[in-house]
């Protein structure tokens, strides 16, 4: 992209649309995704790609003729400026419940001078296997489509692309002489993809219909050829060695050396292929051809995460089998580099430790909490060597599950980037290899501003005060500001966004309605927690501000999302301590009975109002995850049947009986949306108490109820149904006399 001729250069700035290196006419794509925000808007800017060599990636922001210039070495970095100057020159903010603003009625300022950034990061990773069930497994491409404009913004250049690969899986199982049944009994469904393709277990969720597969292919493509169009390096899915674990399989392949695992959250993982084995070549090779049969020859990144969460390594030669891993995808393209998780005791240092630098790509995938990189003393995952000789992303996880909540470890992000960054610098032996910055959230659309935080960092050349970032946030997000709109953000950022420093939580504090019913909740799901670490009221207290002037932000999109997660916050805050006070209550015996039912309808109460909250805002209803889900079945009601359960059930009890109460799955994609609120938590706990006050024993399983609803066929709405503003207000009121 850098050594563009000037002739090229000059048909851009034309308007003339040359031919693309990978095919096909294509427009400049940053004036494309201008259009696509709103129509007739790329005339305001000119994009220029610079003709000047850099070992860096740069934006400059620039004016001539009444027009504003952006350029840049490429097209992301472009984008990149263009987001930048949006934000904090027009006060537009570009984001997941904001992707096409209005661009016509707002002035665009001139710089006073040229501003430059620059970055030697050249990396800017995204998604998590994770993010491909929680969020994205049922997106369509006008989604997809606006997920990549995000992208680019962002200056994202390494984006996870794992949608398509269980097509690749079917052709090259189907190649290798295997029928429908045994494929049905391998591939997971559409809900589960992320734990398949992590070796964690199979076939759970599906089998599925045969439409989809061939859906998903072409959907992929038209992923990767816009990602094509920016110069966006795609990391697909590598063979890592996962093979059936059924053994009549291995005999009907004839494979002699098959390493077993072992379980994961009671699920059988797919079985191992040693390396010895001469068929794991066969099969790699096979892999690859199929791969890039649909999706490029080009294919170069791969992610590959064997062993992941615990798998069974015992009686694995694992630098033998690194070593087999390596040369199967060195086959497939000899520039191609291994992508691999950094979490728990992956990657196994033995598995990588002889392959060349430069050829493996490692995620340090909780930065923020747990980094692994070496720097940070502290961490109780840290590897003193680091990753060896072995490029490294600084990466921000931020989110469990897609759970809804605010949080983030803003301090933290910023402090421990710049270590890392600094000690790069310094030529440290464990940071010397620090590539670049990245998200790897197991959900998205929620906590924006750790998002745009994260992915402006490899463009701020100095450590930077964490308070005056939040209000120059603030004013980019809504466009202007208010007193009262810094103090409630001042609130925000000092408790939810500013947990204990040493804190290892795995994402948000839970809210205790989505808990499974008890007296003492400590956690909704398995691994995470429900015990606040500030006031409940302050969250209700920046509630309060932000609503003092919400007539004067009415219509803001950016800002009535935010009023609405504000509430929601304050909300499921105050039920954390009401439960305190059921449980205090309860344990009066009978001079407590009165007060503990009434508390108990209150708290009842109180998740009803959050559902009517909820409602005025469509990213905070269960309603389009079904939509979404349902549009795959098309015309027919039973392929509805089946994408509506693998939506519901994945929120639920995400499993079987065994995943969700013995492996302890239940609940661990919880979701505070309306719908759930009101049809699957409320039952729970109205049970619950309903059998206090009787002086009965709850139920001990709750399963057949979540079960039930997993399987439900009610409809639930996918527009607003309520106002924001109004819903924010009521809320209000009822908390400050609770």
């Amino acid at each position: 992209m850098r050594r563009l001729s000037a002739i090229l250069l000059l048909l851009l700035l034309l308007g003339a649309t040359p031919r693309h290196a990978f095919g096909g006419r294509a427009k400049n794509p940053v004036a494309a995704l201008v259009e696509r925000i709103q129509p007739g808007q790329s005339s305001r800017f000119v994009f220029e790609l610079a003709e000047q060599q850099s070992p860096d990636d740069f934006f400059e922001l620039d004016s001539k003729g009444g027009k504003i210039v952006i350029r840049g070495n490429n097209y992301i970095s472009i984008a990149a400026g263009l987001n930048w100057y949006l934000k904090y020159y027009a006060g537009i903010q570009i984001t997941w419940n904001n992707p096409r603003p209005r661009l016509s009625n707002v002035k665009f300022p001139r710089p006073k001078q040229p501003e430059r950034h620059e970055t030697d990061m050249l990396v800017r990773y995204y998604m998590n296997y994770c993010t491909f069930s929680y969020s994205t497994a049922f997106w369509d491409w006008e989604r997809w489509e606006r997920e990549i404009d995000w992208m680019a913004l962002h200056g994202i250049n390494l984006p996870l692309s794992l949608t398509g690969t269980a097509t690749v899986w079917r052709n090259t199982l189907r190649e290798l002489g295997f029928d429908k049944t045994q494929i049905d009994a391998f591939i997971a469904g559409p809900a589960h993809q992320a734990w398949w393709l992590m070796n964690n277990l199979e076939g759970w969720g599906g089998p599925n219909p045969e439409d989809w597969y061939d859906k998903q292919a072409e959907l992929e493509q038209r992923i990767v050829a816009r990602y094509r169009e920016w110069g966006i390096q795609p990391v697909f899915a590598g063979y890592g060695g996962m093979v059936p674990s059924d053994t009549a399989v291995w005999r009907k392949l004839g494979l002699s050396y098959v390493q077993d695992p072992g379980l994961w959250c009671g699920y059988r993982r797919p079985a191992f292929l040693q390396p010895v084995d001469s068929a794991f070549a066969k099969i790699a090779d096979t892999y690859y051809k199929n791969l890039k049969a649909l999706y490029g020859e080009d294919a170069k990144y791969f992610a590959i995460d064997p062993f992941h969460e615990g798998g069974s390594t015992q009686g694995v030669d694992l630098p033998a089998a690194g070593a087999a891993i390596y040369a199967a995808m060195k086959r497939a393209n000899p520039g191609a580099v291994w992508v691999v998780q950094g979490w728990q005791s992956c990657p196994h240092p033995a598995m990588i430790r002889d392959l060349p630098g430069g050829d493996v790509l490692v995620l340090d995938l909780f930065s923020e909490s747990r980094p692994m990189w070496g720097g940070d003393l502290r961490s109780p995952w840290r590897r003193v060597e680091g990753y060896g000789r072995h490029d490294w992303v600084y990466c921000m996880l931020l989110n469990f599950g897609g759970n809804v909540g605010m949080y983030g470890k803003m301090q933290r992000v910023i402090d421990s980037y710049y270590l890392a960054r600094d000690m790069r610098r310094a030529d440290s032996a464990c940071a010397r290899f620090l590539k670049g910055v990245g998200t790897t959230p197991e959900g998205i659309e929620n906590n924006p501003i750790l998002f745009e935080l994260l992915y402006e960092l490899p463009w701020r050349p100095e450590k930077f005060d964490r308070m005056r970032w939040v209000a120059d946030y603030v004013r980019a997000r809504y466009g202007h500001t208010l007193p009262q709109v810094e103090e409630a953000w001042r609130i925000l950022a000092n408790t939810v966004y500013d947990p204990p420093y040493e804190s290892l939580q795995e994402g948000t504090t839970e809210s205790v309605f989505c808990a499974r019913p008890a007296l003492r909740v400590e956690r909704v799901s398995s691994w995470g927690t429900a015990e606040l670490a500030y006031d409940a009221r302050e969250t209700e207290r920046a509630l309060g501000l932000l609503l003092e002037v919400a007539e004067r932000f009415q219509g803001c999109n950016n800002f009535e999302y935010d009023l609405v997660d504000v509430a929601r916050q304050a909300a499921a805050d105050k039920a954390n301590g009401l439960l305190k006070r059921i449980e205090a209550a309860y344990d009066k015996g009978a001079a407590g009975k009165a007060e503990f039912r009434r508390l108990s309808d209150e708290f009842l109460e109180l998740i009803l109002l959050q559902d009517d909250l909820l409602s005025s805002r469509p990213e905070f209803m269960v309603g389009p995850w079904i939509e979404q889900a349902m549009r795959w079945g098309g015309r027919w009601p039973e392929q509805q049947a089946f994408y509506r359960w693998n939506a519901r059930t994945l929120l639920t009890t995400w499993g079987n009986r065994h995943a969700a109460n013995i492996g302890g799955l239940h609940d661990y994609a919880h979701r505070e949306w309306a719908g759930m609120l009101r049809d699957f938590y409320y039952p729970r706990w109205k049970t619950f108490f309903d059998a206090m006050n009787r002086g009965e024993l709850p139920p001990a399983d709750y399963y057949p109820m979540e079960a039930e609803w997993a399987a439900g066929t009610q409809p639930y709405p996918i527009h607003a149904e309520t106002n924001p503003i109004d819903m924010a207000w009521k809320i209000y009121n009822r908390l400050i006399k609770m």
